[in-house]
């Protein structure tokens, strides 16, 4: 299992590698505060602090540890939101998918679950994953029931996983989906994006 940047197209978003084309649209895609209250970092609010988040992403890609993705919305070919392939262990076939956000406009429609499944897709046809981690801010109820919806299971809570950039201490509820109950999600998230 080796990812890489790659190009992955739906009906609603394509997933594109992240650059620095995409300043501008990210920055208009995360202008509502909520966006990033879960997030490392805090909101990017000018131009230079969207480049800066864009450079230390291309950085991590730089060293292959993390495939930064944007996210571009088909009807528009704009960018509206980023997630990555992070965590990323080639010898054990397992990574994560993270860093997800996209702007309020398009939350709560199929473009969540179209790019979930376009990364998924991918990460178990393609690349031979046999494991695809999430980990979700515990105090995030809204993307826990996102990623349950999609049919990740439960696997437990770290306390204390990390210190946030406004020095909360988070605990973070891990996720996952192997290899041999990709099928049955593949299903699930078909029928999902099929309504």
């Amino acid at each position: 299992m080796n990812p890489t940047p790659v190009v992955l197209c739906g009906d609603a978003v394509r997933i594109v590698p992240l650059d620095l084309s995409h300043t501008e649209d990210l920055l208009a895609a995360g202008a509502d505060p909520e966006i990033w209250r879960y997030l490392p970092i805090p909101q990017p609010n000018s131009l230079a602090e969207v480049k800066a988040w864009i450079d230390d992403a291309l950085k991590h890609a730089a060293t292959g540890e993390q495939i930064p993705f944007a996210l571009i919305d088909t009807s528009t070919d704009r960018a509206i939101g980023s997630t990555r392939f992070l965590d990323i262990h080639r010898e054990w076939r397992t990574l994560e998918i993270g860093w997800t956000w996209m702007a309020a406009s398009v939350q709560r429609t199929g473009v969540n679950t179209e790019a979930k499944y376009l990364l998924l897709r991918h990460a178990f046809h393609d690349l031979g994953a046999i494991r695809m981690k999430f980990k979700v801010d515990a105090r995030n109820l809204k993307s826990q029931r996102a990623v349950e919806r999609i049919g990740a299971v439960k696997e437990g809570v770290l306390r204390k996983q990390r210190i946030n950039h406004d020095g909360f201490i988070r605990d973070a509820v891990y996720y996952s989906i192997l290899n041999d109950e990709w099928p049955s999600v593949e299903q699930r998230l078909q029928a999902m994006l099929a309504r």
